[in-house]
């Protein structure tokens, strides 16, 4: 009898510890907006080219009060530049990144999110792009978590719930390639998202961006583009974490000036893994014989682009490192009013450029100079009310 009473207080007691437990787990797992960041030392790194829109806007009017139709490609943050990475295949791998194929997970059509999506482009490529601050920092602004590193875990955490404030369900993260330092960092991404249902998809910088081992960029081959789907599909598509339209998981695609008809040629016939492709618009897209799942526009020098029918975008503003004017000034009320506008259009993507290209001066994150009493910072406080 005595036994029994013993072994049952140790049950009880054994409960009683594992909710405690898990709450304190539960709690650590979704931080609220804070002023404080995680520092990291930064490596001296430039990023060269731009964002600028390389084409004017297909399927509707702009209401940016920038014209320009041309730009350079925006330039890799491992080609040719300095960076702090391990020698350990050039990753950063001391902060906690696993270096090892994560566990494949089962594509499940639940992890589907329908119609509208609000999303933004993502940079998971800190502090390697950093320069080297606080004193030469690439970039005009200061960001509220201060000059992180996009492999720390709080720090994405923190992503996260800045996002999903500012009600955007996915995050489109900038992807350099198969072993990049990009690359590196998407297992973490996809970790942080699983336990907060939230999601991410990759852009696919290689079309449009001279890439060192990637076949034909800035325009890869069919069996190039084939790899790296078959790549995508294989660690990330199954996770939990990892957006799906229809049961597709989704890849947004970049480009250059030089796209064409046979651009969208070359991505039909290497997607043979049905994958949702979603490339970057050219003059005369639309009359194309082989269409994508969708069409966006990534121009973050125009303050909205509408491609009727397949996406909205919007931008708070364009000031790059290193030049002395914006090319689109910051005006809190013209992103308002534009944000408002993204969503009465009801277009099946609405998009946000960006969230954190800090180089470019085009991220709604929060930074000293838009801070607001929320700790998200005027333009997700703006997000948040529309």
């Amino acid at each position: 009898m005595t036994r029994t009473r013993v072994t049952v207080a140790a049950v009880v007691a054994a409960v009683l510890l594992g909710s405690v437990i898990a709450f304190a787990v539960s709690r650590a797992s979704h931080p609220g907006p804070t002023a404080q960041g995680s520092s990291s030392s930064a490596g001296s790194t430039s990023r060269g080219g731009d964002g600028s829109a390389s084409s004017p806007s297909e399927g509707g009017a702009s209401s940016s009060p920038s014209s320009s139709t041309s730009s350079s490609p925006k330039a890799s943050p491992r080609a040719g530049q300095p960076t702090t990475s391990s020698s350990s295949g050039g990753h950063p791998t001391s902060a906690g990144i696993p270096t090892a194929a994560p566990t494949p997970h089962p594509i499940s059509t639940s992890s589907s999110l329908p119609l509208p999506i609000r999303a933004a482009f993502y940079y998971p490529w800190f502090p390697q792009t950093w320069g080297s601050p606080p004193n030469n920092a690439y970039t005009h602004y200061h960001p509220t978590l201060g000059y992180y590193s996009s492999a720390d875990q709080a720090t994405v955490q923190k992503h996260v719930a800045a996002m999903q404030y500012g009600h955007l369900q996915a995050g489109i993260a900038s992807w350099w390639g198969q072993g990049s330092d990009t690359d590196a960092n998407i297992p973490l991404l996809l970790s942080v998202a699983r336990g907060a249902g939230f999601k991410w998809a990759l852009y696919y910088e290689a079309e449009g961006n001279q890439v060192p081992g990637v076949a034909g960029s800035p325009n890869p081959t069919v069996p190039q583009i084939t790899s790296d789907l078959s790549y995508i599909k294989t660690r990330y598509a199954g996770d939990p974490g990892y957006l799906h339209v229809n049961g597709k998981p989704v890849v947004f695609v970049y480009g250059d000036p030089s796209d064409s008809c046979a651009t969208a040629d070359r991505w039909k016939q290497a997607n043979t893994l049905g994958f949702y492709v979603q490339l970057k618009v050219f003059s005369g897209y639309q009359g194309c014989a082989s269409q994508p799942d969708g069409w966006h526009q990534y121009g973050p020098d125009s303050a909205s682009d509408s491609q009727s029918g397949y996406s909205f975008t919007i931008s708070p503003g364009f000031w790059k490192a290193g030049e002395q004017t914006p090319r689109l000034a910051r005006d809190p009320a013209t992103f308002s009013r534009n944000a408002q506008t993204m969503v009465a259009s009801g277009a099946p993507w609405q998009l946000v450029t960006t969230f954190n290209e800090w180089g470019e001066g085009t991220a709604v994150e929060s930074a000293s100079e838009w801070a607001s009493a929320s700790g998200y910072g005027t333009y997700l406080d703006t997000l948040h009310n529309y």
